[in-house]
């Protein structure tokens, strides 16, 4: 049976200047479905990022009525840990809810959401054909450069070796694709991160 597993976590506070600062927070993907170019993945992002995906799914999916993202108040205070373990939760939730959706789960902005460092304007630039790369290209890439393992390499080819042509990803970046690359980020069990 098909499974994702999405947990978001480990929120850090960046600075972007002297005075201003966010938080953004780690997105660990893990997964058996075909829908996924990568098996585990691990991206970090920030809130308005989260905002600018769900503007664009609704975009593309008018009838579908998207889960809320936790609202954005004006007393949020990033050193409360409350606060920002409220948000952490709700930004869970609301990617929780639409990777349950095989519609949304179509549009390509979600997987370079999830498996993908790109830009909001990289990844509009992608899914429009106007990159030279295709969207499971860019994903390829990422984990490419985030293997922290040599060993991940040896695998890696092993796999390519052993791989029959059916394996390899469509250009949409939605197609099957080998799992034997993860992008080395510490895979915590969903138990331990209540």
């Amino acid at each position: 049976q098909e499974f994702v597993t999405v947990l978001v976590r480990d929120p850090r506070i960046q600075k972007e200047d002297s005075w201003h600062s966010y938080i953004d927070y780690e997105i660990f993907i893990h997964t058996n479905s075909i829908c996924f170019t990568r098996k585990t993945s691990c991206v970090r992002r920030r809130y308005r990022e989260f905002v600018w995906l769900r503007q664009r799914l609704q975009s593309n999916a008018v009838l579908i009525q998207l889960p809320e993202l936790p609202s954005k108040t004006p007393f949020f205070n990033m050193n409360n840990p409350n606060h920002v373990d409220h948000r952490r939760q709700g930004l869970q939730e609301f990617l929780e809810k639409i990777l349950q959706d095989a519609l949304l789960l179509s549009d390509s902005r979600l997987h370079l959401f999830l498996q993908t460092q790109l830009s909001p304007e990289d990844m509009e630039a992608c899914v429009s054909g106007q990159t030279k790369y295709s969207v499971a290209d860019a994903i390829h890439s990422f984990a490419s450069l985030n293997r922290r393992f040599p060993i991940e390499d040896e695998e890696r080819k092993k796999g390519k070796n052993n791989a029959d042509s059916d394996s390899e990803s469509s250009s949409s970046g939605l197609g099957p694709s080998d799992d034997s690359i993860s992008c080395g980020c510490k895979a915590t069990p969903a138990s331990e991160e209540s």
